[in-house]
């Protein structure tokens, strides 16, 4: 759905652009709870996903969400399945260190498999920023 798919275009970006990352790149899709064994296996992960806050489009945000109501109102696709997966990850004890890239977007697009030209362009600046808080995950 256009600037929506941000998330699948950052994995992509990501897999050209740092081969050698020692970490798993996953394209989670729409979420749900098909995404719980990732967040029962791995005690650190790394989302990223649009969102519809107002802000200019390509706006990058970090999050670090513990429960679903930390999450911004507006995760267009994601509201239920991934917001209902926390929760159940809470409540279980097995949710993992979450941190959240949120990008800004307009709104919901037409059924599109390309970004506009801004969101396009922030995917360097995101994998920068993702990419910096691997190193800062891995030092610690």
């Amino acid at each position: 759905m256009g600037d929506e798919g941000i998330g699948v275009h950052a994995v992509r970006y990501l897999e050209k652009n740092f081969p050698e990352t020692q970490v798993d790149l996953v394209d989670g899709g729409t979420g749900g709870f098909h995404l719980l064994e990732y967040f029962q296996k791995y005690p650190q992960i790394i989302m990223i996903d649009a969102t519809i806050d107002g802000q200019q489009p390509g706006t990058i945000q970090l999050l670090k969400p513990k429960f679903s109501s930390d999450y911004p109102p507006t995760l267009t696709a994601h509201d239920i399945g991934l917001k209902d997966l926390l929760d159940a990850l809470y409540l279980l004890k097995q949710q993992p260190e979450i941190w959240l890239f949120t990008v800004s977007i307009a709104r919901l697009d037409r059924l599109s498999i390309v970004l506009s030209p801004e969101l396009e362009n922030v995917l360097p600046v995101l994998a920068v920023k993702i990419r910096k808080l691997l190193e800062e995950l891995t030092a610690a």
